[in-house]
């Protein structure tokens, strides 16, 4: 069965001045996947937007109702990482329903599923920071515990910066357990407490990251005993990355997401993945990056 992917055209729309992402990853990842034949166009879906019920069910009522009028204030919105407009949220909608949708499909039936964005981990219940208004990792974990009664979920959150934002949402949730290996120096610079954190030194070479990621995957993947995993794979753990600060190869990326499939897939658990970060000053590099997690995915789930 195929692994659907959610992407839009409305992923790829400029977003104000003065933003860090690499806006063209969003076109070129899909038509890098297209060309090679990994990917054919029946498994990309394009998400309608969040409905204010679902939103509500994650974020603050007087946070939502601010946020879609344009009420923040100045310094929220520079908080929030940029200046908001109406395209703005909208296009937020649009994104995390593709993680929503995603992870319902995934547990349904394809047991793997894609948001070509995504990974909006830095968002709070009731703010907006990084990059990030609404979170759809736990707009997608609510609609599981909701509609299909899921009780232990698993966050592997591997984007080198920390997802705070999911880390609060779920503190007091027994049901949902955050797991971020992350840059110790790096944003959020107020780290919030993960169910399990790890952070790691600058300049951290692949046999270390790898040897950590495994000891903690097996051991999570036996006490937790998830029966769903949201995988954040931002590449922004390159070493090439302007603001990773890590030392880790694109083949130890790669070896990152196999780990994580791998484990996925011997216990039959669902995963859904969110693309999350990267920011290196070659394109192709991030395209490639991104493009290795498509690949390794039908490996396992294809």
């Amino acid at each position: 069965m195929s692994i659907p992917i959610a992407w839009s055209e409305i992923y790829a729309h400029p977003l104000p001045e003065g933003h860090r992402f690499p806006m063209e990853k969003y076109d070129l990842i899909p038509q890098q996947l297209l060309y090679e034949g990994t990917i054919t166009r029946e498994q990309l879906f394009a998400p309608p937007p969040l409905t204010e019920e679902q939103i509500l069910r994650t974020h603050d009522p007087i946070y939502w109702t601010r946020l879609k009028n344009l009420e923040l204030t100045p310094r929220e919105q520079r908080v929030s990482g940029f200046p908001h407009s109406k395209e703005l949220i909208e296009r937020e909608r649009v994104i995390c329903h593709g993680t929503v949708i995603g992870a319902e499909k995934a547990f349904l039936e394809t047991k793997c599923a894609f948001n070509v964005a995504g990974g909006t981990h830095h968002a709070y219940r009731d703010r907006a920071e990084g990059f990030c208004l609404l979170n759809d990792i736990a707009l997608a974990a609510h609609l599981l515990i909701d509609h299909h009664g899921l009780e232990r979920m698993l966050v592997v959150d591997l984007d080198v910066h920390q997802g705070n934002g999911t880390a609060k949402i779920f503190q007091d949730d027994p049901r949902v357990f955050t797991f971020s290996m992350r840059g110790a120096k790096n944003y959020p610079f107020k780290k919030e407490v993960s169910d399990r954190d790890i952070p790691l030194p600058d300049k951290i070479q692949d046999d270390e990251y790898l040897n950590l990621l495994r000891e903690n995957l097996e051991e999570l993947m036996e006490t937790v005993d998830p029966q769903f995993v949201f995988f954040q794979s931002g590449v922004d753990i390159l070493e090439s990355d302007k603001l990773g600060k890590l030392g880790v190869t694109i083949e130890g990326c790669k070896e990152r997401d196999r780990l994580v499939f791998e484990a996925c897939h011997q216990l039959e658990i669902p995963v859904q993945v969110s693309m999350g970060g990267g920011y290196s000053p070659q394109i192709a590099d991030i395209v490639e990056a991104h493009a290795n997690t498509y690949r390794l995915a039908m490996d396992y789930f294809g």
